[in-house]
């Protein structure tokens, strides 16, 4: 049955090189069941409702990859996509948690109808490269300086930031966290994120940082997020820049993850990938499913290339991954444990930090940092945008101020000198949207 459904003899694989590479693929990306409840408790969510509803949007994407698709790449919510719900969204254009997650489900819909239209790659296209690099390379500076600041290293000060007492139990326990995880990353250990926090979580239990409060337990209730989705207000003239970037940021990381981690495996034909439709269908199927539960964004996981690594080659390994994704619900006082914050005592207003996730933070912000190399710098008008763009994010604390300067720039950049014809009629409306956003609804 398996070899009928996976086709495991021509893909060159065995059942036992699957469920390697399905369990390698898990322990590389289960460190966001821990983050993600704990990045969107941040917006008045319930902690044990998202992550749940973190552990059944990954575990059906990953499913329907494996089985429609028979590739090798598991879904969860993606890093970056949170920060942006959160901190843009939910708190940054007042719109709460429920219409942003009404933004992630119409941004799901628009991203189901473009697969089938057969539109995202004219999309991707109007897009400057120079501008996809530095928006993936702002977000990353974005959750490595909200890592800096869970871990107590970079508090707020005059005039702006200034050093933390590194001295303090959280520090030191965040301290210990990065150390270990990094030391794990540099030695290519996969799982290194999540055993930097299991780690973390050893130290601050010793310090009191951490209270041990069981490992397994029945599934918190999915009640408080549950179809608690509300659609009508992100159909707002103020959601609507939201709902544009959730699609754009989907698009650029759902197929730069999937060729990657395809060419990784040998999959693509000709520089293409063959079942690409089916591939997109389990991102758009993960998003949608996840706003209803009450979860960000889902798509495709750089991650998986772990398990390609270990010899995955179908999608048998993604219903082992699946599988163990669904076993996560049980753990729930584990993920309290290390996805929850540690109040500072003697703060007025209280000072929560989460030094056991903040590592996890600062490294995968410096990965997405790289991206700056692929910007070409040597030209002025895709230079300058992008400079915008990633500064833009972190110092505005909004992901989509940082995108919006990028985007007003780029073809205001190329009209300047002569070249506006090498700006898409899409992006000019993109531009007129943000400086529209500007003038008229002043967020």
């Amino acid at each position: 049955m398996l070899e009928r459904l996976f086709r495991l003899s021509e893909n060159r694989t065995t059942v036992r090189a699957e469920v390697l590479g399905g369990a390698t693929t898990f322990v590389a990306m289960v460190y966001i069941v821990f983050v993600q409840p704990a990045v969107l408790q941040i917006a008045g969510m319930d902690f044990g409702a998202v992550m749940v509803a973190t552990c059944l949007a990954a575990a059906l994407a990953t499913l329907t990859m494996g089985l429609v698709a028979n590739y090798p790449i598991c879904q969860a919510p993606l890093m970056g996509e949170n920060f942006f719900f959160v901190f843009t969204v939910a708190i940054g254009m007042q719109l709460g948690w429920r219409a942003a997650l009404g933004a992630v489900f119409i941004s799901g819909l628009l991203f189901l109808l473009l697969t089938f239209l057969r539109l995202r790659e004219r999309i991707l296209e109007a897009i400057p490269r120079g501008l996809q690099h530095a928006i993936t390379a702002g977000i990353g500076l974005f959750i490595a300086l909200i890592g800096l600041q869970q871990g107590g290293f970079v508090v707020k000060g005059e005039p702006l930031l200034r050093l933390g007492a590194l001295g303090g139990r959280p520090q030191i326990v965040a301290l210990v966290g990065l150390t270990v995880t990094l030391a794990l990353v540099l030695r290519r250990i996969q799982g290194a994120l999540l055993l930097g926090m299991l780690a973390a979580t050893s130290t601050g239990l010793m310090l009191g940082v951490v209270r041990f409060s069981g490992v397994v337990s029945a599934p918190p209730s999915l009640a408080p997020t549950f179809l608690q989705l509300d659609i009508r207000g992100a159909l707002s003239l103020a959601a609507l820049p939201a709902i544009l970037l959730l699609l754009f940021m989907l698009l650029f990381d759902t197929l730069g993850t999937l060729l990657a981690v395809s060419a990784q495996a040998g999959l693509l034909k000709d520089g293409k990938l063959p079942h690409l439709r089916q591939a997109l269908l389990s991102d758009a199927i993960g998003t949608l499913a996840g706003s209803l539960l009450g979860t960000s964004t889902v798509s495709s996981y750089i991650e998986s290339s772990a398990g390609v690594q270990s010899g995955a080659r179908t999608g048998l390994a993604n219903i082992v991954t699946a599988g163990l994704f669904l076993l996560c619900v049980f753990f729930s006082p584990l993920a309290k444990m290390i996805g929850g914050g540690f109040a500072v005592p003697g703060t007025n207003p209280a000072v929560i930090l989460y030094p056991i996730t903040s590592a996890s933070l600062i490294l995968v912000g410096s990965l997405m940092v790289g991206a700056v190399r692929l910007i070409d710098w040597e030209d002025a008008t895709e230079a300058v945008p992008a400079f915008l763009t990633l500064v833009g994010i972190p110092f505005t604390y909004n992901i989509a101020d940082g995108l919006s300067f990028g985007l007003i720039a780029y073809p205001l950049c190329k009209l300047l000198t002569g070249r506006g014809r090498e700006t898409s009629p899409l992006l000019w409306g993109l531009a007129v949207i943000f400086i529209a956003r500007y003038v008229f609804l002043r967020f």
